[in-house]
């Protein structure tokens, strides 16, 4: 059994992508137990994943304070459009100035339909897997949190910047889109100032997911409501856990959640449980 403080799990673009939970002794390596039966358990227990005060409700991962007050909570972290970490502003001006006034880069992604999306340069693989994407390119690249918030926002009118999160897990594709004509169709209705941003990177980056078999229905579950969540573990994809049965479980979600993972099904090796 292993006991976690719940973030979600690290990631890394391989072919299929590596998924780790970290425990208290270091990481589980959780593509080894697809496949196998498991159960977490919900302890009752919650701290704050920032400040890590115990708290009886969580709030997107926060105690009530930190998601009142933390930077890392702020506006436009929903709403990137609203930052002003570029004016020397924001609820942290230091932290808005090494985290949001960096370069960032807007991106398309399929995961059902064709989505916009934003992250900081360098954690494009990262955002991508946690979406559950399977195709994604580059749109722009832009200097600030705030630049890509503006076209974000310009093209909200012609392409959702929602995942549907439904259809991603039970792996309901469009495979006719291609991304690169979508990039193409899209530049005409940005603004001529927002245009001089555009990405000449063109590659499509395709991703694999290491799933067994996906849910023809989805249940997702709650530990609030069912503290022990288990079974056969059939694959991971974004940041759900894919249970036998069309059971899902977002393990983002619950940020901050104690949970004690158990291996019903050891594998017959200690080193298939990657701990490190």
């Amino acid at each position: 059994m292993y006991k976690s403080h719940l973030r979600k799990m690290r990631v890394e673009l391989n072919n299929p992508v590596d998924y780790w939970l970290a425990v208290e002794d270091g990481e589980v390596y959780m593509n080894d137990l697809i496949g196998k039966k498991i159960q977490l358990s919900f302890t009752g227990k919650i701290n704050c994943a920032l400040c890590h005060r115990a708290t009886k409700k969580a709030f997107s991962g926060f105690c009530y304070s930190c998601f009142s007050t933390a930077p890392e909570n702020s506006e436009c972290i929903i709403r990137p459009e609203l930052c002003r970490g570029h004016e020397g502003k924001g609820r942290d001006a230091e932290w808005e100035q090494k985290n949001h006034v960096k370069d960032h880069t807007v991106y398309l992604a399929l995961t059902s339909a064709v989505k916009v999306g934003i992250t900081s340069s360098g954690n494009e693989n990262t955002r991508w897997i946690d979406q559950g994407a399977w195709k994604t390119i580059k749109l722009a690249d832009v200097p600030d949190r705030y630049t890509s918030g503006l076209i974000e926002v310009a093209l909200k009118e012609y392409i959702s910047d929602k995942t549907n999160w439904q259809r991603m897990l039970k792996d309901e594709r469009n495979e006719d889109v291609d991304l690169l004509e979508s990039k193409d169709e899209l530049i005409e209705y940005l603004p001529e100032e927002l245009q001089d941003f555009i990405s000449e990177d063109d590659e499509v980056c395709e991703i694999n997911y290491p799933v067994n078999e996906y849910p023809v229905k989805v249940k997702s579950m709650n530990f609030d409501k069912t503290p022990d969540v288990g079974g056969v573990l059939v694959g991971i994809r974004g940041q759900y856990l894919l249970f036998k049965g069309g059971v899902v479980i977002n393990l983002r979600r619950f940020t901050g959640y104690n949970i004690e993972l158990t291996i019903v099904d050891a594998p017959e090796k200690a080193g298939q449980q990657s701990l490190f």
